[in-house]
């Protein structure tokens, strides 16, 4: 699941050559949409569109700052769905220098716990420790799932770096999972390219690739042999390879130096060896946001 100008307040024209002058502001605010953007659902997915996250520079401030905000998604019950459903979602971030709590900026956690490793104008490397706050698929969602297991919340361990300018993002994520609930391992790169009309608005759009290991694409794709006795779908086994291709676009507006607003819409294509599992129902999969957030 993480967008604009969020740590600046600043005129987008007056500091493209100064991120790391941008108020503290921008940088809270660029934390909120991430959250948005990152987690629809406030699980990791293949889906997640990673480079949301850093869809604005993230000053190297060694102050406290914080948002809070909240948003609506409109998402596929799981991956594959052809059914969505409406998940609201309350925002939190909260850090301190290089900590932070909550949104992760510049990778694909909804919500978390880490660090920056590095940060200076442009680059950014860290690592985060975050848990779904949901569960990724539950068997009661839909009755296309009857017979097949429910996919557990799990813990995540997540490397993440960004190379970062006024007008263009590229992130790279790699995510484990470290609780045990066969979710694997998955690695997500995205470019965001963004657009300034005028001193409150911002524009991005872009595209993105997840590839999933082979255990990651068995649990959220695969049916094994009980599991096809149970449920009457042919059983099937994807192997490791790329789980989601996507597009993200958004638009988000500063409305004062405290208070932003934005929405997102997320096309995602699951391909080859995913999108023919007998699970995904519908293969092309949409998700809408929208949010509001103040920032402190």
């Amino acid at each position: 699941m993480a967008s604009s100008t969020l740590f600046s307040s600043a005129k987008p024209q007056e500091n493209s050559m100064h991120f790391l002058k941008r108020p503290a502001s921008a940088g809270r605010f660029a934390a909120l949409t991430a959250a948005l953007a990152a987690g629809p659902a406030f699980a990791q997915s293949s889906t997640t569109p990673a480079a949301q996250a850093a869809t604005a520079t993230i000053p190297v401030d060694d102050g406290w700052r914080y948002s809070l905000g909240f948003g609506v998604f409109e998402t596929p019950k799981y991956q594959g769905a052809s059914a969505t459903r409406f998940q609201p979602a309350p925002i939190v971030g909260v850090a301190y220098g290089r900590y932070f709590f909550g949104s992760v900026a510049d990778a694909n956690v909804p919500f978390g716990l880490g660090a920056f490793l590095y940060r200076d104008d442009h680059f950014r490397l860290g690592v985060a420790l975050s848990y779904d706050l949901v569960s990724p698929r539950d068997t009661s969602d839909d009755f296309h799932l009857h017979g097949l297991p429910d996919i557990n919340r799990t813990a995540h361990a997540t490397l993440f770096g960004s190379y970062n300018l006024d007008w263009l993002s590229v992130v790279g994520a790699v995510s484990q999972d470290i609780a045990g609930e066969k979710e694997g391992t998955t690695a997500s790169l995205d470019v965001l390219g963004r657009y300034h009309p005028g001193s409150k608005w911002t524009l991005s759009a872009g595209p993105g690739i997840t590839w999933g290991s082979a255990q990651y694409n068995q649990t959220f794709f695969g049916v094994d042999a009980a599991g096809s006795a149970r449920s009457g779908l042919a059983a099937y086994s994807p192997g490791a390879g790329i789980a989601a291709l996507r597009v993200t676009a958004g638009a988000s507006y500063l409305l004062t130096k405290h208070w932003s607003f934005g929405a997102r819409v997320v096309a995602t294509r699951l391909p080859g060896v995913v999108g023919n599992s007998p699970i995904v129902e519908k293969k092309t999969q949409m998700t809408y946001g929208a949010f509001a957030g103040y920032s402190f």
